[in-house]
Formats: C-alpha cells, structure tokens, sequence
C-alpha cells in the first residue's frame, strides 16, 4: 500500500475508532513518515509541532477566546437583547429579528459560534417560549444565527485561515467577512419571519415594548466593542493580534466597571475556561502540523488535488464538490480541524483555477457555519438544545430549513465575488483579482 494511502487510511480509521482529531492527525502524520521517508525524519516531530504554533498571530486566538468568555459573563447579550426589542417593537416575528440581530453584534465580539450560542440562548430562549415559539424552532434559530460568528469580524476561524494560506491579509479578510456575515444573517430571517406570521407567535398586544434611550445607555459599552476592534484595524491603529488584547482590556473594562457583572474571581476562572479551550485549539494546531508536513513532503496532498483535477476541468464543478466536501466535513469537525486539514488539499485548486483566496476563504467559512447547525454533530445546536432542555433530534426538520435558508446565500457570494471582495477593496486592502 503506497504511503499516501495508509497516511489518510490511518487518520479516518483513528476518526472512526473515536480517537480526538488532535490524535487523529498527528497519528496519520507519523504513519506518514514511517511509510514513506526515512526514519531520521521521525526526528522532525518535535520541531514540526512547534513550529506549528510558534506563530505570532496566533495568540489572538487565546486572547479571542477569552474575550468572547468575558461578553458573554458579563451581561452583554441582556442588554443588546433589550436594546433590539426597543428597535423592532413588538409584531409578530419581531423576537426572530432581535434574536438574529444579537446574534450578529455579538459575533463581531467574540469570533465563536458556541460561545454566541449559549449566551443568545440563555437570554432569548425563555422570551420566545413565552411569546408562543416552538421550543425546537427557537433552539435551531439561534443556532444558525450564531453561526455566522465564524464570518463577522473578529472570527477565529478567518484568523487561522490567513496563516494557512500564504499573503492573504487578516483585515481584508475580516473586511470581506462582513456583507456575507449580514447576508447569512437575513437569509435566516426570510423562513423565520414567515413562519412566525404563519403560525401567529408572538401576539403583539401581549409584547412589552422597552423604553429605547434607557436600552441605548446600557447597551453602549457593547455595541463600541466592534467599533473599536475594527475602528483599530481600518486606521491602523493596532494589528489584528494587539486588536485582541484591546479586546480583553475593553471585555474587563465592561464586566467589571460599567456592568459589573465580573469580578477578579470571575476573572480568574474566566482565563482558566480560555486556557483550557485554547490548549485544545492549539493542540490540534500542533498535531496537524506534522500531518500537513508529512503530506507535503510526501505529495499527498498534490496527489488528492490532481485526483480531483482529474474529475473535471471545469472550475465550477470542482468548486461545487469542493463545498459540498467542506458541508460534510462541517458536520462532523470543527472549524480548526477543518482548515488544516482540507486547506492543503484544495489549495493547488486554488491556484490552479485562480480562485480568489479572500473570497474562497469567505466561502469555505459559510460553509463551515452551516455545519456548525446541521446534525449529526451541530455543535452550536448542542449548545441551544442543552439550555432549551429538548433532544436535538427534535430540531432536525427546523435546522434543515434554515441550512437551505443559508445555502442560498452562500450560492449568492459564489455567482457574485463582490459581496465579499468589495468592502475590503474599498478600504484599500489588497483583494487580487475577482
């Protein structure tokens, strides 16, 4: 059996005997080396795991993550949910809208979909259910809306994105993450929103309306996070990696002092909650770095591109089977796992049919996003269905809805480059060509 063969067959059959996709990796990346290079190169697994994230812009991801715990500790979601409800006031569907709308603000905080989740969830979950929504369409609702974490700004996937892929620019990226971000967001709505007139929930007499100035004062500290991470970013005023650490500083700044929902305890425990999600995020960074070295060096990864070159030609083809392949691979792994496994597959396709890599970045992130609601794992409708204390299973009907709601949209940036490509051209980052 060639070494390309028992370097992927050991990797699925790891999967498929339950090991974690850290293992997994780093398993089929020795197999690799075993089979098919000498043995001194077993020697480079020290240093290829090392090297893996012994990378600068990587300790945004920490600092992301900690801030996305901070938010969502603090009392943020209460307030922007508040705030929304002022704006939409009360109409049938108006709970639909204020749930996808807190959803999209708090992902230009956090860059994480399960984090986004639960803290929407927790706050919206109990309203919906007393204004007359399905406990099951409320769960899968807010599990697609939080999805699109992975495509607003600052987005933890997109970070990783841009150190795969050689000279793609983290704020072009960032920049292009929006209108699709918002797109995703309102294509959500299209179903939610008839539906909910269909049905008659939420009766409008029975909606209390908030007082709009009070939910603007308090909703103020959260709505300035995005502005100041992006505002930073666009004049230059600090890289995406010390964006996070303002981030963490405003985070803290807003539980503790103007909320005051946090204390240096809750801080304390807050950072120990994002060490240990960061040290299995890195840890799977470590581990896939020998894979990806293995598969390098031995032309596996040259060898699956030209297999699928093989199939057809034409590059809308291969571009349909390259999104379909991610959407089945969103179901199963995470957003991490699937970056560094697929990116060096698909990147001579890339290159080979001049794929934009900013926009094809943007499409592998929605279609990650609408892995991350699809059963069978669907961890963000884990998380939904965990706190609405219903079976997901009970979910399936509404998240299939909402998964064709969101393929629209993803059809709708792939006809047309320039929903993604033409903010950041705009503010002047370098795109390439369309």
């Amino acid at each position: 059996m060639s070494p390309d063969l028992l370097m992927i067959g050991s990797f699925l059959l790891a999967l498929l005997l339950g090991m974690p996709v850290a293992i997994a990796l780093g398993l089929g990346g020795l197999v690799g080396i075993v089979a098919g290079l000498p043995p001194a190169m077993l020697g480079t697994f020290g240093t290829n795991t090392y090297n893996s994230v012994a990378k600068y812009p990587l300790i945004a991801i920490p600092l992301f993550i900690l801030t996305g715990l901070i938010f969502e500790r603090a009392g943020v979601a209460a307030a922007l949910v508040r705030f929304a409800q002022s704006i939409i006031g009360p109409r049938h569907g108006g709970l639909t809208v204020v749930a996808v709308l807190v959803c999209l603000i708090m992902g230009g905080m956090s860059g994480s979909g399960p984090a986004d989740a639960a803290a929407v969830a927790m706050v919206m979950l109990p309203s919906m259910q007393k204004a007359g929504y399905p406990k099951p369409f409320s769960a899968s609702l807010i599990a697609a809306s939080s999805s699109t974490a992975i495509l607003i700004p600052p987005s933890i996937a997109l970070i990783l994105y841009s150190i795969v892929v050689p000279g793609v620019d983290l704020r072009a990226l960032f920049a292009a993450g929006i209108f699709p971000g918002i797109l995703a967001g309102v294509s959500l709505l299209a179903p939610a929103l008839y539906f909910a007139k269909k049905y008659r929930w939420e009766d409008p007499e029975a909606v209390e309306r908030p007082p709009f100035w009070p939910s603007l004062k308090a909703a103020l500290p959260a709505l300035f996070a995005p502005v100041i991470i992006l505002g930073g970013l666009r004049s230059g005023l600090f890289t995406p990696t010390e964006a996070a650490v303002v981030a963490v500083a405003y985070g803290v700044l807003v539980g503790c002092v103007l909320y005051r929902n946090l204390s240096l305890r809750n801080l304390w425990g807050l950072m120990t909650d994002a060490a240990v999600t960061s040290g299995v995020v890195m840890f799977i960074i470590a581990l896939a770095g020998i894979f990806a070295w293995a598969g390098t060096t031995l032309g596996t990864f040259q060898h699956l591109a030209d297999a699928l070159l093989s199939l057809s030609e034409n590059g809308w083809v291969l571009l349909g089977l390259v999104m379909i392949l991610v959407l089945i691979a969103g179901m199963l792994l995470d957003a991490i796992s699937i970056y560094l496994i697929l990116i060096p597959i698909v990147l001579p396709l890339m290159n080979h049919f001049g794929w934009n890599p900013i926009w094809f970045g943007i499409l592998l992130a929605m279609n990650i996003a609408i892995g991350q609601f699809t059963p069978p794992v669907a961890v963000n409708l884990m998380v939904t269905t965990r706190i609405a204390n219903i079976r997901l299973e009970h979910t399936i009907g509404w998240a299939l809805v909402f998964v064709a709601a969101m393929l629209v949209s993803l059809v709708l940036v792939m006809l047309v480059p320039g929903i993604a490509l033409w903010l950041p051209e705009k503010l002047g980052y370098v795109v390439g060509p369309w």
